[in-house]
């Protein structure tokens, strides 16, 4: 599936096990590939990579990853906020998203790329709460049966353009579960200002993904505007 692709890089999230990204990265011919034990976050490239860090806000369950390639400005922070679909795990969310921006926020005025799991909605897209499994479905209720989604539009806020959004205003883009898609829980979000530099996001639906994945991936496309 990575290679069909054909990303120059590859935001892996709950890659907890090194020498299987290892494995995948030769298969795919990856010239370069990072993973850490006990991080979601890993990632791998075709393209020279100058610099990749983990970096750890106190308030956030999982790292995000920087990635910048070699001889660009342009940056990639892969992202993973917290699951479950409730009202104290929304109100964390939203605690990491701006934990994120204040990691971020010297490179806030150049051209990146925010991506990965974001384990929430956007505003206007509704959960069928009936759709959920028992466990879930029993931890919304318990905060209350309703959730307020409020970290995307905290990213909007912030001045990001939803790059799904942006090239495919009418469809669903639903990613999650490969099984039968319900929800839209990956995201690609640039800059408002780099907006025209997103060329495409798709979410990449073939079979093999369902094999690989409980999430559709997304395929993004970003000119890197040397």
């Amino acid at each position: 599936m990575v290679s069909g692709c054909d990303a120059d890089v590859v935001v892996f999230q709950e890659a907890t096990r090194p020498e299987r990204l290892a494995r995948i990265a030769a298969m795919a011919g990856m010239k370069q590939y990072a993973s850490r034990s006990g991080e979601s976050l890993a990632f791998m490239s075709r393209v020279p990579v100058a610099h990749h860090a983990w970096h750890k806000p106190w308030q956030s369950r999982h790292a995000f990853l920087e990635i910048v390639p070699e001889g660009d400005a342009f940056r990639i922070f892969g992202v993973h906020l917290s699951a479950v679909h409730a009202a104290w795990t929304e109100s964390r969310r939203v605690v990491e998203f701006r934990a994120l921006l204040s990691s971020i926020r010297r490179h806030q005025h150049g051209c990146h790329l925010l991506t990965g799991d974001f384990n929430t909605l956007a505003p206007g897209e509704r959960l069928d709460i009936a759709a959920l499994p028992h466990r879930l479905r029993a931890l919304i209720w318990l905060g209350g049966g309703r959730v307020r989604f409020r970290t995307i539009q905290r990213v909007l806020d912030a001045g990001y353009v939803d790059g799904f959004r942006l090239r495919h205003p009418d469809l669903p883009g639903l990613t999650f579960p490969t099984w039968g898609g319900q929800v839209r829980l990956d995201f690609a979000f640039v800059p408002a200002g780099f907006a025209s530099r997103l060329k495409s996001c798709d979410v990449v639906t073939v079979p093999e993904t369902r094999e690989a994945s409980d999430h559709f991936p997304l395929l993004t496309e970003v000119d890197e505007g040397h």
